[in-house]
């Protein structure tokens, strides 16, 4: 059996079905929209990158399940019956 090619598509669609990238994308927005609600006005720099870092990492955490359950709806509706 030969090997698939690497092509620019392939890789697309690889990371598009990847659960982790999902997880990476909603932990990278966890960490941009809540820190706001957690830092007081007059956090350090120190403090104020910590808590993104850590909304950061929870966010991806948490959304395991999610993320599973978006890659699986868009292997369903862009490949239809032929997906694994």
């Amino acid at each position: 059996m030969q090997k698939r090619p690497l092509t620019p598509t392939y890789l697309f669609f690889y990371i598009l079905f990847w659960p982790d990238t999902w997880q990476i994308a909603i932990g990278l927005l966890a960490a941009w929209l809540l820190p706001p609600f957690f830092m007081p006005p007059d956090a350090s720099l120190f403090k104020t990158v910590m808590v993104f870092i850590m909304m950061g990492c929870i966010g991806y955490a948490v959304s395991g399940v999610p993320a599973r359950a978006i890659s699986r709806l868009l292997r369903k509706m862009l490949l239809g019956a032929k997906h694994p």
